[in-house]
């Protein structure tokens, strides 16, 4: 997983052409290791931090922290890491392949989930960035804390991402190779800064023999999985721009690694979450939790300014992952737009959305609680994928996934009037069964959610509801054999129907 895009690549500046067809073979410069850069330069930030401090908010101790981060990123990392090969494969956005697995007009469920996500996430890199970049520049330079200097903060973080966004992959990946280094290099200044304080005896709440231990421990699993799970969308944004003949091991050894190196934002937030709850435990409160002022009430002085670089950088790379996906997908699903068209579109509405978020509503404390919903529903679509891709052997038709970006009828992925009801149904069904499971302590319980004992079983609910749903669908009802390769299907049956060719 090593080196660098080819020579020919077009320079920084260069307005990004392409939008959701499919890339011309001589454009795809880009390598496995700009994939890792990229997935993880998004989550190398302080949104990923204050997720990472959930599980002291739940009440766990920092070892029992510890490990459910490492459960949840492990876990999350391998669901994810098959994502990546869709778009090296086709060419395109996961949006777009899921024609295959969804239908024509199905596919427009991995949009709709994708603009939520990273709506969702959008805003928590821009409401955490900016809120300690205030709050740095208040200690250091007795910047005022008020509504105007916040949102002059949220406003030029969402103005610089989105010309970010507007220019595509290639300046986006330029600030991914900036902000992976940097980012990290300033992750372990902050090592330095809270390591005399630091101490992984902090108890937590409770011990393992009370009946809150599992539901709490599982629900901070679940939220630390709901990062890397939340790039499933995005994925073939990025990995479009690899060769169709890159190895898929390094493709998908690329998406897992960049996952598991989260670790680094994920234990700052939760070793200095501990040592908050110790010295600032006001902060840590779970009915009003401040991650981001009582990372400021603790740390040293010398570390505000590293804590503001932190802020800037890392607001910039995720906001970019985020939103340039979200134009991309936009302008797949109103193909009148350009990508271009699109990103501003979207950027302008997200911004929107940020600031009456920050100070029309109070969504700023219940964005776990969407974000964990988002995942909930978006893990099924990425499981009928999965398996769609399995069974298929990994062949597509780069044509007949077009069809709905072109306004055509028709084509191997046509089903029923451009609708895959086999895919639509496990999906639909398992995001529902995963809803009514879904249990975060203090935050959302969905009417079956305490019928585990209070634990969080939605995720692993879904995902086996879908799988087992949509692998009976293909055996009970096959699809059309001219939806598999020459080599045929994997595993499941097919039907000897015809398939309507395209038309306009």
């Amino acid at each position: 997983m090593a080196g660098d895009t080819l020579s020919d690549k077009p320079p920084l500046t260069e307005v990004e052409s392409h939008g959701i067809e499919r890339i011309p073979d001589a454009d795809r410069t880009a390598t496995p290791f700009d994939l890792f850069r990229l997935a993880f330069g998004g989550a190398n930030t302080f949104s990923t931090c204050v997720l990472g401090a959930f599980p002291i908010l739940f009440g766990l101790s920092f070892w029992q922290g510890l490990a459910a981060t490492l459960l949840g990123v492990l876990a999350g990392a391998l669901i994810l890491c098959p994502m990546a090969l869709f778009g090296p494969i086709n060419g395109t956005n996961n949006a777009v392949s899921s024609s295959a697995h969804l239908g024509v007009h199905g596919r427009v469920v991995g949009s709709f989930l994708s603009l939520l996500t990273a709506v969702a996430f959008f805003s928590l890199a821009v409401w955490s960035s900016g809120d300690a970049l205030i709050g740095g520049a208040h200690r250091l330079f007795g910047l005022e804390r008020s509504t105007f200097s916040f949102a002059v903060a949220y406003a030029l973080f969402a103005c610089l991402v989105l010309v970010v966004c507007v220019y595509g992959f290639r300046f986006m990946l330029f600030v991914n190779k900036v902000a992976v280094t940097s980012a990290t290099a300033l992750f372990l200044v902050g090592i330095v800064a809270f390591a005399g304080d630091f101490d992984p005896s902090y108890a937590g709440a409770f011990t393992t023999d009370t009946t809150l231990f599992w539901p709490s421990f599982i629900g901070s699993a679940l939220i630390v999985l709901a990062n890397p799970v939340s790039f499933g969308a995005f994925l073939g944004d990025w990995s479009r721009y690899i060769p169709a003949h890159a190895p898929r091991r390094r493709v998908m050894g690329a998406a897992f690694l960049s996952q598991v190196a989260t670790l680094v934002p994920f234990l700052f937030g939760l070793a200095t979450a501990s040592i908050i709850a110790t010295k600032a435990p006001a902060y840590v409160d779970p009915a009003a939790p401040d991650f981001v002022g009582g990372l400021l009430a603790i740390a040293p002085q010398w570390f505000f300014l590293p804590m503001c670089l932190l802020a800037l950088i890392g607001g910039m790379s995720t906001g970019t992952t985020a939103l340039y996906g979200t134009g991309l997908d936009f302008s797949s699903v109103f193909p009148r737009l350009s990508r271009v068209q699109a990103t501003v579109f979207i950027g302008v509405l997200s911004i929107v959305f940020i600031f009456l978020g920050r100070f029309g509503f109070d969504l700023v404390k219940s964005i776990s609680t969407f974000a964990t919903m988002i995942i909930t529903c978006t893990t099924p679509w990425m499981v009928v994928m999965m398996l769609g891709l399995f069974t298929r052997r990994g062949w597509y038709d780069p044509e007949a996934l077009q069809v709905f970006n072109r306004r055509q009828r028709g084509g191997r992925y046509w089903f029923a009037h451009g609708w895959n009801w086999r895919g639509m149904t496990a999906w639909w069904v398992a995001a529902v069964v995963g809803v009514l499971f879904t249990n975060i302590p203090g935050q959302f319980v969905g009417p079956l959610g305490d019928l585990a004992g209070g634990v969080d079983i939605s995720l692993p609910l879904s995902i086996a509801v879908a799988a087992v749903l949509f692998l009976s669908l293909l055996f009970a009802f096959p699809e059309p054999r001219a939806v598999y390769g020459p080599d045929g299907p994997r595993l499941v049956p097919v039907a000897d129907v015809a398939v309507p060719a395209i038309t306009s």
